[in-house]
Protein backbone atom coordinates (compact mmCIF):
# COMPACT_ATOMS: atom_id res chain seq x y z
CA UNK A 1 0.00 0.00 0.00
CA UNK A 2 1.38 3.70 -0.88
CA UNK A 3 2.58 4.22 3.00
CA UNK A 4 5.90 4.89 1.29
CA UNK A 5 4.87 7.19 -1.53
CA UNK A 6 6.09 10.76 0.26
CA UNK A 7 9.17 12.13 -0.57
CA UNK A 8 12.22 10.76 -1.93
CA UNK A 9 15.19 11.17 0.07
CA UNK A 10 14.48 8.44 2.19
CA UNK A 11 12.43 11.07 4.17
CA UNK A 12 10.57 9.69 7.12
CA UNK A 13 8.47 12.80 7.70
CA UNK A 14 8.85 16.63 8.64
CA UNK A 15 8.64 16.98 12.31
CA UNK A 16 7.92 20.31 13.93
CA UNK A 17 9.95 20.74 17.34
CA UNK A 18 8.39 23.73 19.55
CA UNK A 19 11.03 24.28 22.53
CA UNK A 20 12.20 28.16 24.05
CA UNK A 21 15.29 26.43 24.87
CA UNK A 22 18.27 25.49 22.47
CA UNK A 23 19.24 23.12 24.85
CA UNK A 24 16.27 21.15 24.93
CA UNK A 25 15.51 21.72 20.81
CA UNK A 26 19.16 20.23 19.53
CA UNK A 27 19.54 17.13 20.71
CA UNK A 28 16.18 16.11 19.50
CA UNK A 29 16.54 17.78 16.72
CA UNK A 30 19.91 15.52 16.13
CA UNK A 31 17.86 12.47 17.38
CA UNK A 32 15.43 13.27 15.02
CA UNK A 33 17.54 14.05 11.81
CA UNK A 34 19.80 10.75 12.71
CA UNK A 35 16.71 8.97 11.99
CA UNK A 36 16.22 10.63 8.58
CA UNK A 37 13.23 13.16 9.61
CA UNK A 38 13.03 16.66 8.42
CA UNK A 39 13.21 18.93 11.44
CA UNK A 40 11.80 22.18 11.43
CA UNK A 41 12.09 24.61 14.75
CA UNK A 42 10.29 26.80 16.53
CA UNK A 43 11.44 28.51 19.92
CA UNK A 44 7.63 29.43 20.63
CA UNK A 45 4.34 29.23 19.76
CA UNK A 46 3.84 32.56 17.70
CA UNK A 47 7.14 31.61 16.11
CA UNK A 48 5.43 28.30 15.00
CA UNK A 49 2.48 29.28 13.62
CA UNK A 50 3.98 32.22 11.56
CA UNK A 51 5.97 28.94 9.86
CA UNK A 52 2.70 26.60 9.32
CA UNK A 53 1.22 29.74 8.17
CA UNK A 54 3.88 31.07 5.83
CA UNK A 55 2.57 32.83 3.23
CA UNK A 56 0.36 31.40 0.91
CA UNK A 57 2.07 28.02 1.24
CA UNK A 58 1.25 26.69 4.45
CA UNK A 59 3.84 24.19 5.62
CA UNK A 60 2.66 20.76 5.64
CA UNK A 61 4.24 18.83 8.87
CA UNK A 62 3.79 15.58 9.84
CA UNK A 63 4.12 15.52 14.15
CA UNK A 64 4.25 18.63 16.03
CA UNK A 65 6.35 17.90 19.29
CA UNK A 66 5.64 21.12 21.32
CA UNK A 67 6.51 22.19 24.75
CA UNK A 68 4.07 24.31 27.27
CA UNK A 69 5.67 26.66 29.37
CA UNK A 70 7.11 28.78 26.67
CA UNK A 71 6.94 32.32 26.31
CA UNK A 72 4.46 34.78 23.97
CA UNK A 73 2.25 32.00 23.15
CA UNK A 74 2.14 29.05 25.48
CA UNK A 75 2.32 25.46 24.78
CA UNK A 76 -1.36 25.14 25.53
CA UNK A 77 -2.83 28.02 23.12
CA UNK A 78 -0.51 26.65 20.62
CA UNK A 79 -1.93 23.34 20.65
CA UNK A 80 -5.56 24.67 20.08
CA UNK A 81 -4.39 26.61 17.63
CA UNK A 82 -2.93 23.38 15.89
CA UNK A 83 -5.78 21.45 16.78
CA UNK A 84 -8.21 23.64 15.09
CA UNK A 85 -6.58 24.89 11.64
CA UNK A 86 -4.36 21.65 11.05
CA UNK A 87 -6.85 18.60 12.34
CA UNK A 88 -5.03 15.92 10.54
CA UNK A 89 -1.61 16.78 12.15
CA UNK A 90 -0.38 14.50 15.36
CA UNK A 91 0.50 16.84 18.18
CA UNK A 92 3.09 15.88 20.76
CA UNK A 93 3.22 17.37 23.81
CA UNK A 94 6.98 17.66 25.41
CA UNK A 95 6.65 19.18 29.24
CA UNK A 96 9.25 19.49 31.80
CA UNK A 97 6.92 18.82 34.50
CA UNK A 98 4.49 16.07 34.97
CA UNK A 99 1.15 18.07 35.02
CA UNK A 100 -1.63 14.65 35.31
CA UNK A 101 -4.65 17.30 35.02
CA UNK A 102 -2.54 19.29 31.77
CA UNK A 103 -2.68 15.98 29.96
CA UNK A 104 -5.61 14.95 30.21
CA UNK A 105 -6.90 17.96 29.17
CA UNK A 106 -4.47 17.84 26.19
CA UNK A 107 -5.13 14.40 25.40
CA UNK A 108 -8.99 15.39 25.42
CA UNK A 109 -8.31 17.82 22.85
CA UNK A 110 -6.58 15.79 20.88
CA UNK A 111 -3.09 15.59 21.62
CA UNK A 112 -1.74 12.04 20.65
CA UNK A 113 0.89 11.50 23.61
CA UNK A 114 2.22 13.80 26.60
CA UNK A 115 6.16 13.07 27.03
CA UNK A 116 8.27 14.40 29.89
CA UNK A 117 11.44 15.62 29.57
CA UNK A 118 14.05 14.64 29.43
CA UNK A 119 12.70 11.88 27.41
CA UNK A 120 15.37 9.17 26.20
CA UNK A 121 15.50 8.88 22.33
CA UNK A 122 14.56 5.54 21.78
CA UNK A 123 11.25 6.62 22.92
CA UNK A 124 11.00 9.76 21.47
CA UNK A 125 11.82 8.03 18.19
CA UNK A 126 9.20 5.51 18.72
CA UNK A 127 6.32 7.99 19.37
CA UNK A 128 7.02 10.33 16.73
CA UNK A 129 7.01 6.94 14.48
CA UNK A 130 3.46 6.34 15.66
CA UNK A 131 2.71 9.76 15.29
CA UNK A 132 3.85 9.81 11.73
CA UNK A 133 2.49 6.90 10.69
CA UNK A 134 -0.92 7.87 12.46
CA UNK A 135 -0.81 11.30 9.97
CA UNK A 136 -0.30 9.08 6.87
CA UNK A 137 -3.21 7.13 7.85
CA UNK A 138 -5.67 10.38 8.90
CA UNK A 139 -4.13 11.99 5.49
CA UNK A 140 -5.25 8.82 3.10
CA UNK A 141 -8.91 9.66 4.81
CA UNK A 142 -8.85 13.24 3.86
CA UNK A 143 -8.12 13.05 0.66
CA UNK A 144 -11.58 13.14 -1.68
Amino acid sequence: MGLHSHGSSGNQGRILVVDDEAQVRKPITLALQSAHYEVIEAEDGQQAIQLLQSADNPLLVDTILCDIRMPKINGTQAIQYFRTQFPSVPVIVLSGYPDVELAVSLLKQGVLDYLVKPVGKEQLLEVIKKSVEHHVIMKDQFKT
